[in-house]
């Protein structure tokens, strides 16, 4: 493990923009549908097993929750987005808060995509990646629960979405992942030291 990701410390949980720390060093942010397993997947990158909090119930993370790395770069865990068992307002200020966040946090340097890779780039996944095409912003996404499908069928699915990543969203990386297996763990290791300008110089293209 990176020492970069070896001591994660939680810093906020924002539920507004200006509640962020101030907006400098380097951010990467994790997003992804509600009970996707974004949270999951924050923590085996981080090597910690409750590092981000894990819930059955759609809709759990409603903030903006930060980690701090050292004192310049810092991930953080966005609100689930999708089917989330919450007030239509409470949906509607998430979708103004994660649009805001992502259109003008200087310090947002790129974005990590969590999809269910039996579910992949829905309505909302799509949303997502054109606001980062829009803000010329690096994307990796990760399709998580690999390991629910057998090998054939997770590599057709892998295909099928770098196909189509290819054709709409060029800007964006894919690769297999599971937390529970820890499938692609290490390569999505390396493309967040990447984008955090940490680690050793990777592509964040899709892989051919």
């Amino acid at each position: 493990m990176d020492p970069l990701l070896a001591n994660p410390r939680f810093v906020v949980g924002a539920h507004r923009i200006d509640q962020l720390p101030p907006d400098e060093g380097t951010e990467i942010a994790f997003a992804g549908r509600s009970n996707v397993g974004k949270s999951s997947a924050i923590n085996a990158l981080m090597g910690r097993r409750a590092l981000a909090r894990i819930s059955r119930t759609p809709g759990r993370t409603q903030q903006l929750n930060v980690f701090a790395l050292n004192d310049v770069c810092r991930v953080v865990d966005m609100p689930g987005y999708g089917f989330a068992q919450v007030p239509a307002a409470v949906r509607r200020h998430w979708d103004a808060l994660l649009e805001r966040y992502l259109r003008t946090r200087r310090s947002l340097r790129g974005l990590i995509l969590i999809m269910d890779i039996r579910h992949p780039l829905t309505g909302f996944d799509r949303q997502m990646l054109g606001w980062c095409a829009d803000a010329d912003m690096p994307v990796h996404v990760l399709l998580t629960k690999a390991d629910k499908l057998g090998h054939g069928a997770a590599g057709n699915a892998l295909l099928a979405v770098r196909r189509a990543l290819a054709r709409e969203f060029p800007h964006a990386g894919v690769q297999l992942f599971s937390a529970r297996s820890r499938a692609g763990v290490e390569e999505a290791r390396e493309v967040l030291l990447g984008m955090l300008g940490a680690g050793s110089s990777v592509s964040l293209m899709p892989h051919l």
